[in-house]
């Protein structure tokens, strides 16, 4: 397997900065998740139950989750991006029948960033037009939108708020985000 680099490498710095808290605290945290598993699967209409079927399988879960949902299974996370197509996060996909589907490795097409932080919805916020309120986006949830005209994908999981970027605008946007962050002040982890 061919080591992956990230697309943020040599311009990734750790630490905190902008305007912390009095106790020194980040109101939001990022992440460069590395080492992306990221499969897509693809299903034609006639066969989206069967695929289904198949995608949570793979992930380890019980069922394949609805439009703009996530399952966690043991084995991987799976989303809905469309009506037709899912992402199995963290595992490779299942074989699928052309007859039914297709499946494509993108683990290489992407970077992941994890938000999280006290201030993470109102930084989100200052970058994509969805309500990331509780009642409106739960854990669990998944949506397509755009940070600067650049479509990427946002996944509400236990651990944060996991933004999937283009690899080839990864950079410009990371760049764009630190320095939204440094508002409510920023920790690079």
């Amino acid at each position: 397997m061919v080591d992956r680099i990230s697309a943020l490498a040599g311009f990734y710095r750790t630490g905190k900065f902008g305007i912390l808290g009095e106790d020194q605290s980040a109101g939001v945290i990022l992440e460069d998740v590395r080492d992306l598993v990221l499969h897509q699967i693809a299903a034609w209409p006639e066969s989206v139950d069967a695929v289904g079927k198949l995608a949570a399988k793979a992930a380890g879960s019980k069922a394949a989750p609805g439009p703009c949902k996530a399952e966690v299974g043991s084995s991987a996370s799976l989303l809905r991006i469309e009506p037709l197509k899912w992402w199995v996060v963290g595992a490779e996909a299942p074989d699928v029948d052309a007859e039914q589907g297709a499946t494509l490795d993108i683990s290489h097409s992407r970077t992941r960033i994890r938000v999280t932080g006290s201030q993470a919805v109102s930084f989100l916020n200052r970058h994509l037009p969805l309500d990331l309120r509780e009642d409106s986006f739960p854990v669990g949830s998944v949506a397509s939108s755009a940070i600067h005209h650049v479509g990427v994908t946002l996944w509400r999981s236990e651990l944060g708020y996991e933004l999937f970027i283009p690899r080839g605008f990864a950079l410009s946007l990371w760049e764009g985000m630190v320095e939204t962050a440094t508002q409510f002040g920023l920790e690079v982890v």
